[in-house]
């Protein structure tokens, strides 16, 4: 049986153990007359509220930074179709001048391969005009020739007289 239900023993003014026991007593009187209780209260009190404002903090910044995220999300996502509809549009670009320049460059084609025909046809006519003179000339020297030895010689042929009065209308 413990030593303090025994009346006789430990509460006799001679034990120490009933010393201790009231120094106790007395030691929590003092701690609860000199508000220790509310101290240690109010300290884990303010402690739990900075806990809480710490924990409030971190949820704030967790929910700044979600969105942070999100909003980062969305731009990426913006700056991607925006780099979608610049890269469309530049191929867009590319096809409609590679056509621009095909058309360009065919009609280029077109207007020299003229320019060639029209040369060509001027070079045509330039020598047939050269032929033409030429033949003319040639034709009025031996009409000339035949003339000057028909006139030295006094005889007339009928064939030269008639090739000679035709010499005109084949020239014009």
């Amino acid at each position: 049986m413990p030593a303090f239900l025994e009346f006789e023993h430990f509460y006799s003014l001679s034990n120490p153990e009933l010393w201790v026991g009231v120094g106790l007593l007395i030691f929590l009187g003092i701690l609860v007359v000199a508000g220790v209780p509310k101290m240690a209260a109010a300290a884990l009190d303010a402690k739990a509220a900075k806990i809480q404002s710490d924990l409030d903090e971190a949820a704030r910044l967790r929910a700044e930074a979600e969105a942070m995220l999100a909003q980062i999300r969305k731009e990426k996502a913006e700056a991607e179709a925006q780099a979608a509809d610049m890269l469309a549009q530049a191929e867009a670009d590319a096809r409609r001048l590679e056509t621009e320049t095909k058309a360009k460059l065919e009609e280029t084609l077109a207007r020299r391969q003229t320019m060639a025909e029209n040369r060509i046809a001027q070079a045509e006519a330039q020598a047939a005009a050269e032929v033409k003179a030429a033949a003319a000339d040639l034709a009025a020297r031996s009409a000339e020739q035949i003339l000057a030895a028909r006139l030295a010689s006094g005889a007339k042929d009928p064939l030269v007289d008639g090739a000679i009065a035709q010499i005109g209308d084949r020239l014009n």
